[in-house]
Parts: structure tokens; sequence; C-alpha cells
């Protein structure tokens, strides 16, 4: 059986065939169960399956939709301390993010990690001393930290200096500025990336697979039963210990054991803008705080993205609606620092995801605080991660934040080893991503590669920036078939090799996961995609041998899902949102 493992993760290749292939070894296990089964596909599950099988151990992990369907492709994108935390005087959360933030951009992923600057505005005097203490404490938590990244520091700013930095930027209410730096990446790309090197070590990837119970010896889970919704086909996987990184699904798939359940994950929904880089004029980004929450103005290629919203969400938990209501808080906050406000005909995009934050009693386990640390219980929400074990072979991750996805994988991790003896301790912070080597080496051949493929320099650069040494997979696409190198209609970066590499090296199996995900064309067009959605599935189509009704069914479905969001952003209640959103279920 083991060796069966090997044989269908021996390469790092999502495809359709290493799908299958990792479910029929699954459903087979029940002589020789996994190690550790992890469900969900966001970054925390697809962070533990990599934490896991790089300490030796046989690893499964099913996800019920896409990799990163959920909140892991809906974030603000920014890997960051969190400034707003050393307000609750949390340093050591703060410190432990600024140490993951360097660890991803010079180790792990500097293919995909990037450096960011903001400006922080000052409407009074007297807030310089105080703001610039908080900054010059970040930057010297991140200074004392194992990896530090060389940074600019924070630099004060007049309001002559605001201006020529950002002339759009209204100064004639502000002091000056504080300029600092923080990092981003493309969240579902980072998802991805974590999938392709936990299978290139060996773990068994399988989306569209949804647990619908538990397999029980006693008072022990020992597994899973779950259905496979592409074919409607029932199976069951036998596992030595259970994993669930399911984020705000947490609960509901706890609940498929009877009774409450251990944690209480309370979603509350954030909601992100999409305008064109043109309609703002400045080098570096914003942030600035709300009644509500922090307001974010993030550069974002061509693009800015504008968020974020905190409101308690209680209604669908794979399609959270965005409201007109939403949409004009974040355009009335935002329309205050600008000289010239943004309308709602500016919104290219608009995407809402839901924050798993704890409001419950974390029973035995261990938490960010550190290893066999027991989190007492409390009724704070929380965006710190917790991890219980509620009955044995179930282990139970809810909480925290994108940037210290590594450090909730392996807490997860170690409380589901803990008794299990010559368990290797975790060390994915010596474990590149995919991309990650070659990265700088392609970077610097980056007009070599543009003369030898016939592609423009810029295209290579977006292309390193997506695939970082992966790169030569998709020149060799183009390579074979030069009519890939063109980019889809309606977009100005993504190419159609993209398209065939999501299917054929990605895991993606419908329109929605190539549209939305692998690539952002859905937010980053002002027609959201419908123009590229053709092309898009004829390519799709070839690869996954759909037939002519099954092509149109995905076009169909893809229309279907632009409509009832923009439907639902012309609602002003989250209710009436809900259900112009839902009226396009999910295809599968």
């Amino acid at each position: 059986m083991r060796e069966d493992r090997a044989v269908a993760s021996q390469s790092s290749a999502l495809s359709p065939a290493a799908r299958d292939d990792a479910l029929a070894v699954l459903s087979a296990a029940a002589a020789d169960p996994v190690d550790v089964l992890v469900v969900g596909g966001g970054v925390v599950g697809t962070g533990a399956a990599l934490d896991a099988v790089s300490r030796g151990l046989s690893v499964g992990l099913l996800e019920q939709r896409d990799l990163a369907s959920g909140t892991s492709s809906r974030s603000s994108k920014l890997v960051h301390g969190g400034l707003r935390y050393l307000e609750m005087f949390d340093f050591g959360l703060v410190r432990e993010a600024l140490e993951e933030r360097g660890l991803l951009l010079t180790r792990l992923a500097p293919h995909l990690v990037r450096p960011v600057s903001f400006l922080y505005p000052l409407h009074h005097t007297y807030e310089r001393p105080y703001v610039g203490a908080g900054l010059a404490l970040y930057d010297g938590l991140a200074m004392v930290g194992k990896y530090e990244m060389g940074l600019p520091k924070h630099k004060h700013l007049f309001r002559r200096q605001v201006a020529r930095i950002a002339p759009d930027l209204r100064t004639d209410a502000l002091s000056g500025a504080v300029r600092y730096y923080d990092c981003q990446v493309d969240d579902a790309r980072l998802v991805v990336t974590l999938a392709r090197t936990a299978a290139h070590h060996g773990a068994l990837v399988a989306t569209r697979t949804r647990v619908t119970g538990f397999l029980r010896d006693g008072e022990r889970v020992v597994g899973v039963r779950a259905t496979d919704l592409e074919s409607d086909r029932e199976l069951e996987v036998r596992a030595r210990v259970v994993l669930n990184a399911a984020g705000v699904w947490t609960d509901d798939v706890e609940r498929l054991l009877g009774g409450p359940p251990s944690l209480d994950v309370e979603a509350s929904k954030g909601i992100h803008l999409v305008v064109p880089r043109d309609r703002i004029r400045s080098e570096c980004g914003f942030i600035t705080k709300t009644e509500k929450s922090v307001l974010f103005v993030i550069p974002w290629g061509r693009h800015w993205i504008i968020g974020t919203t905190d409101t308690a969400w209680d209604l669908d938990l794979a399609h959270p609606a965005a409201s007109r209501t939403d949409i004009d808080y974040l355009l009335g906050h935002v329309n205050t620092l600008l000289k010239v406000p943004l309308d709602h005909t500016d919104v290219q995009g608009v995407y809402a995801g839901l924050r798993p934050l704890l409001a419950g009693k974390p029973g035995r386990g261990v938490g960010s605080g550190g290893e066999g640390e027991a989190r007492s219980a409390t009724t704070k929400v929380s965006r710190e991660h917790t991890v219980v074990s509620p009955v044995p072979g179930l282990v139970l991750i809810a909480g925290g934040k994108l940037t210290t996805y590594r450090v909730m994988a392996r807490d997860a991790v170690d409380l589901a080893v803990r008794d299990w003896p010559g368990v290797a301790p975790s060390h994915t912070e010596r474990v590149p991503l995919l991309g990650a080597d070659g990265f700088l080496t392609r970077t610097n051949q980056r007009v070599a590669l543009s003369r030898r493929s016939g592609l423009e320099v810029r295209r290579i650069d977006h292309l390193l920036g997506r695939y970082g040494g992966l790169v030569d997979d998709l020149l060799d696409l183009v390579a074979s078939r030069p009519e890939l190198g063109a980019p889809l209609p309606g977009t100005e970066d993504y190419l159609a090799a993209e398209v065939v590499y999501a299917v054929t090296h990605e895991g993606a199996r419908h329109l929605d996961d190539v549209l939305a995900r692998r690539t952002r064309i859905s937010i980053e067009t002002f027609d959201r995609g419908t123009l590229a959605v053709t092309a898009a599935a004829d390519l799709m189509a070839a690869e996954l041998g759909w037939d002519r009704s099954r092509r149109d069914d995905e076009v169909d479905h893809y229309l279907r899902r632009v409509e009832a969001e923009r439907q639902s952003q012309e609602k002003l209640t989250d209710q009436e949102a809900d259900e112009a959103r839902v009226s396009a279920p999910d295809i599968v």
C-alpha cells in the first residue's frame, strides 16, 4: 500500500489522473490507513498536509470544493504582522507573524511574496509620536526575528512629501504621514503551491470530495466517510488521525460526530473592492482606521484592492455576498482620503470572504502560544488559533490568520502525533515551496527567456511572479503550442497556457477554479471574466474531455454566477444579497 502511495504521488502535478489515483489509494487503505487525513484545502489544511508529509508521515487531503475556494482566496492578500495587535499589547503575536513574514519572503516563497509600502495618514500633529512609536516597535520586532529581510524602515513624511508620493490623496486635512512596509501575496496561488509542494513530498490530494461522516472504533475516530462529488461515488478513508482544518466549516464537520462542537467558530464577513490602478495616483497604498475596522488601499498589479469590512455572517458559508451597503461603506470611507471620489462605476471587481473567528471554549490542545500550552476558555472573539482534540483520533484547528498558517499547521500536527514515538519535529521552515528554487536565477535570465520564448519581458515577469522557478513548464507549453502564448480575450496579463497548466498541474476542474482562483480574472476585469469564459472553456474541454454539452453547461454556470454576484451587490441587506447569490449554486 505504501508503494502505491509513492506511485500515486511521485509528481507535484495535481492532474485529473493524480486525483483519481489519490482517491483510489485512499479508499483502499482499510488495511493500511494513512497516518494523517486532512479535511480542508485552504491555507491551513494544505500547510498541515505539507507539515505532516515532510515529517515522513503518510498523508491524504480531502477538500469539498476547490483549493482555496473559501477564506483562503478572499483575504486582503497581505503577509503582515498586524499593526492593530500592537494596540492590544499582543506583542508575541505580532513578533511571530513578522517572523513568518520574513521567512516567506526570504526562504519559503520569494516568488509569491513581495514587499508593498503603505502610508499611514496623520490627521493631527499629536498622532505623529504615537504612530511613529508603534511603527518603530513594529520594525524592531521584525529585526529581532530569525529571518530579518531588510525591508526599509518606516519614515516620517510631511504634507509636501505626501503630495509628491500620492498626488490623489487629500492633504489639506493632513499634517503628514508615516510610510512603512509590509508584504503581499496572491492567497489562492499560495494555497495551490502549498498543495503541490505537499504532493511533491508524497501527499495524496483530492478536491471535490465531501466528508459526510466519521468512522469510529468505540470512541476513537479512525477515518471518514466521503462522497466524490464528481462521480457521486461513496468511499471510506481510514486514518490514524483526522485533522479538521475546515475554517468556517469547522463546527459543521465536527457535528458529524454528534453532540455540540468543541469550538465555537463565528464567521465574520470582510469585503473588498478592486479598482483600476489609474483611478488613484500614488506610489504606495494607504491604511487608516474606521469606526468598525481597518481600511486598506492596497497596490495590486494594475489595480487597487480596497478593504475591508468586519460584520457577522450567519448565512451561506460557501458564497458570502457583498451587499450595496457594504460597497457604499468602503467607498464612503476611502473617498474621505481622495481628492477625486470613487463611485460604483469605478469598481471592477468585488469579493467577500469569511474570517473564522474563535468565540468559544477550546479544550486541551495547543495554540499560538506554543507547543503543549492549553488555552483557557474565553468568550472574546479572537483571530488567535486554537488546536483541540475533542475525541481520540480527531484534531481540530481554527482561528488564526494567513500569515501564520505554517505555525498553525505545525501546532495541529504536533497535537496529532504527540503520542507517536519516533516522529520528527516540524521543519517546514526549511522546506521551500515549489517554484522558490531557481526563482532568482530565472529572474536574472528574464531577458534571455523573453528572446527564446518570443514573449515580451513583461509577460515573463508576470509568469515569474506566479510560478517562480517553474516558469519553464509554462514556456515549454508555449514552445510546443505557440497559440498558448496569447492572452485570454478581455485580459491583459493571463495567457492561454495558464488555463491549460491549471488543469494539468494545479487541480483545476471547473471554470470557476480557473477564472476565480488560478487566475484572478473574475475580479480584475470589468466584465468579470465573461469575455474570457468561452476561450477558457474550450481549453479546459480539450484537457478534461468535456463534450459540447458539458462545456456549454460550464459556460452557462459561470455566466449565471457572475450575474448572481452582480445582483447581490445591488441589494441593501445581507439577507437579500445572500438570496441573490445562492440563486447560482456550485456546478458540482
